[in-house]
């Protein structure tokens, strides 16, 4: 199905939810030897997954599946939403018997699955990926790992205990652009390099806000809302618009920031590099409930070795397109559009000739599209027993943590100094209190 395509045109609502009901209980009268052992791939070697959030970036996960599925190494069984309108959507995507659900603890409680695919508001990723970890599934979770810290932390930690792979959704490490961008500076086209520029247009200002009301028909808002503290519904908040609130989406620096940082730390190789301080600046907003900074500028400053990376919102636009960064060596700079995904690396990093004796860097190459690619990488990953995707939780996990330490800096105002050993901010009991917070019973982890 595309885009342009209509919602389900041959089948009713009424329909639609019977027949999930049936798929629902036809795998829990499935026979013994049928479902996949613990961290391997069911029936001819395909992997059983689920998904759940459908809507958006969640949509192009199920259709990457369905080619997965179309190739025999998946089967999609069950896509999970609070919005029945994107549950609908995906499950005719993805065609046949699959079951549905609104509640993702209904489907992750399903025996037959391996994995998950969460794509949700990130308020979600840290709760859900916990849970389907204690319940034994490998975890695909975009990007921001997390919201907090804390959560992140749980999120390793739970991947770690119950031996499963976590691939966070930060595609460039897979990706061609990113590949050619890496293996260059890690070989010396620049030269040292001794700071990292990223530039990204501002974050949006809500021009019309408006008042609370009725959710609309088929969102289950209180599922949504999930771990947030109550609040009633807003059509500023769904859909679409999470990513504006410090509180949920942490603004454009969370979200490509997420991707950017991903990169730039796997290009300098300081992915263990996880001390530093930060000092950040922003306009806030003057109208609307949107609270992310208007315009930011956050100065991250490493050590052994020294370097500093610089997120501009706008910043200093230096390629062409909506955002990317630049490397700086003491022998020149190399530009990279976007993250490393989208767009391509510079004809100067595509053409770089490994010197001899040189550093390769990894990426899987299944997949032109470096979204396949990905997971196909987190799927590798799990067959092959090592359960270290490209971006392991860890490293998604650490990535968020500049992300979410930037948005922390601009709202109390100051510089923190991070100890990455210790995860915690040096002598600031007030920004250590705000590592963390409870989530709204029973989405605890």
């Amino acid at each position: 199905m595309n885009a342009s395509q209509p919602l389900l045109p041959s089948i009713s609502r009424r329909r639609f939810l019977r027949t999930s009901i049936a798929a629902t209980a036809a795998w829990q009268a499935l026979p013994s030897g049928v479902l996949a052992a613990p961290g391997r791939p069911g029936a001819n070697n395909r992997f059983v997954v689920g998904h759940i959030g459908t809507g958006g970036m969640g949509m192009n996960h199920v259709r990457n599946m369905v080619r997965f599925q179309s190739e025999g190494k998946v089967r999609v069984a069950a896509v999970c939403d609070a919005d029945e309108n994107f549950l609908i959507t995906a499950a005719g995507t993805v065609g046949g018997e699959v079951a549905t659900y609104r509640d993702y603890r209904r489907l992750i409680e399903r025996k037959d699955l391996d994995a998950v695919v969460i794509a949700t508001p990130d308020h979600w990723h840290a709760t859900m990926t916990v849970h389907a970890c204690q319940m034994g599934k490998h975890v695909y979770v975009e990007k921001p790992s997390s919201v907090t810290v804390r959560e992140g932390r749980a999120m390793v930690e739970a991947a770690r205990a119950n031996r499963v792979a976590v691939q966070v959704g930060a595609q460039a490490r897979t990706a061609l652009g990113g590949w050619h961008t890496c293996r260059a500076i890690r070989n010396g086209i620049v030269g040292r390099v001794n700071k990292v520029t990223c530039w990204h247009y501002a974050n949006p200002v809500d021009e019309k806000p408006l008042p609370d009301g009725p959710p609309p028909e088929g969102l289950d808002w209180d599922l949504w809302v999930g771990p947030l503290p109550w609040r009633e519904f807003n059509r500023r908040y769904h859909p679409a618009n999470f990513r504006w609130f410090l509180e949920i989406g942490g603004g454009q620096i969370r979200d490509r920031g997420a991707h950017q940082f991903s990169t730039i730390l796997w290009c300098m190789n300081a992915d263990q590099q996880t001390s530093f301080t930060v000092e950040a600046t922003g306009r806030a907003p003057l109208k609307g409930i949107w609270d992310c900074p208007v315009t930011m500028d956050v100065t991250y400053t490493f050590k052994d070795p020294d370097w500093t990376l610089v997120w501009g919102q706008p910043g200093d636009k230096v390629g062409e397109t909506e955002f990317g960064n630049v490397f700086w060596g003491d022998r020149g700079r190399l530009v990279l559009e976007w993250e490393g995904g989208y767009r391509p690396a510079n004809p100067e990093a595509i053409h770089f000739k490994l010197p001899p004796g040189g550093e390769e860097v990894y990426r899987t190459d299944e997949y032109e599209d470096f979204n396949m690619n990905h997971k196909a990488d987190w799927f590798k990953s799990i067959r092959e027993g090592h359960l270290r995707p490209a971006v392991d939780i860890e490293i998604g996990h650490r990535t968020a943590t500049l992300c979410i330490l930037g948005n922390l800096s601009y709202m109390l105002g100051r510089k923190l100094v991070w100890d990455g050993d210790k995860e915690e901010v040096v002598g600031d009991e007030q920004a250590n209190r705000l590592l963390g917070r409870p989530n709204r019973y029973p989405y605890v982890i």
